[in-house]
């Protein structure tokens, strides 16, 4: 295994365990930067496989498979965080592994990830442990209503969680979500949602992206718009301060997202991301360097690239499920540019592209 602060030379080969439109968009840097890309996934043709050079078909928890696999690499990274921690841990003796195991354990549970947050000096909406029926009732008991009830792990864009309000029974709410481990949050009075991208490398350095404003419709965002203006211009300092403090702490390399509420007590820690992250697509067109680019940098020993826009503002709008259907008209807007993920069917909240626009 090579040091991990050797830069690898154009010519490798990345290993990227996932192979959503994440993976595929990370493909597509690592080509310009001259690296060849495998992918890792148990789907019969995921949409990242139609840019990269080789297809795996494996289990996410098959051990066995993911170490032939890394044995046809250089450096192993993933796309998304619902992968089990200890395959990877055993790859991490073998072969460079970034994002680290740790980060990526610590994203799957919403309970140690706020704790730990916590314990670093950021500030996440009050929460409590729930194991249990008579727990939550506990927990309401403390937090109040409105509250929201979130599994601890295998939660994103909406899913395994449940508004609970003064009239819901916590009884149904428990049942709704699984009767699983949970966490329970007070809701949180915002005026805007933002997040942090950080980039980290291997000697440490760091770069971060402007804030954007982040909204969201049934769970999912639908838009990110950069700068972030207004109380998002006033807090992104110090949530970015939160990012690094982090990101340190935790030796990260590679993209590592925060998102964040922005309320008159500060920024309000929602969640972290281990990878680059949808409210970053705007960086591609939108910033010097994407967060692509600077994921692929940082994982290869590489000097991160510059952040900085590329324009007054960029808006990342969502193509989700039929509103992909309109590529051709979303083509003739003036310094539009249109990303298609090529993931077959157009389902109802299924994520089919997005379209960056610069003004």
């Amino acid at each position: 295994m090579t040091s991990a602060s050797e830069p690898l030379a154009p010519g490798s080969t990345i290993g990227i365990i996932g192979g959503g439109q994440l993976g595929r968009m990370l493909s597509m840097a690592a080509a310009q930067l001259g690296y060849s890309c495998h992918i890792y996934a148990p789907e019969e043709a995921p949409c990242a496989t139609d840019v990269a050079a080789l297809h795996v078909h494996g289990d996410y928890d098959d051990a066995e498979a993911l170490r032939r696999f890394a044995e046809s690499v250089d450096v192993v990274t993933y796309e998304f965080e619902n992968i089990p921690a200890a395959p990877l841990r055993m790859l991490a003796a073998h072969i460079r592994l970034h994002p680290n195991a740790d980060a990526l354990e610590l994203a799957q549970d919403r309970l140690s990830e706020k704790d730990y947050i916590v314990s670093h000096g950021g500030s996440p909406a009050a929460y409590r442990a729930v194991s249990s029926l008579d727990e939550l009732e506990t927990a309401l008991g403390d937090l109040g209503t409105p509250a929201i009830l979130k599994t601890r792990r295998f939660g994103y864009d909406g899913k395994g969680q449940v508004r609970i309000m003064a009239e819901t029974d916590p009884a149904t709410a428990w049942a709704e979500i699984g009767e699983q481990p949970s966490v329970l949050e007070s809701f949180v009075d915002f005026e805007k949602e933002f997040s942090i991208l950080l980039a980290r490398a291997t000697d440490g350095s760091t770069r971060i992206w402007d804030a954007p404003d982040n909204r969201h419709a049934d769970g999912i965002l639908a838009q990110s718009i950069a700068p972030g203006t207004g109380i998002i211009a006033d807090q992104r300092v110090a949530a970015g301060d939160l990012a690094r403090t982090v990101a340190e702490a935790l030796d990260y390399v590679g993209v590592l997202t925060f998102e964040f509420f922005a309320s008159d007590e500060g920024p309000i820690f929602n969640e972290m991301a281990p990878r680059v992250h949808n409210s970053g697509h705007w960086t591609i067109e939108g910033a010097v360097t994407s967060q692509f680019e600077n994921h692929i940098r940082a994982v290869c020993g590489l000097p991160l690239g510059n952040t900085a826009l590329t324009a007054e503002r960029v808006e990342m709008h969502n193509l989700i499920g039929a509103d992909a259907n309109d590529w051709l008209g979303r083509l003739k807007k003036d310094r539009a540019h249109l990303h298609l993920y090529n993931k077959g069917e157009a389902r109802p909240g299924r994520k089919m592209g997005h379209v960056t626009q610069l003004f």
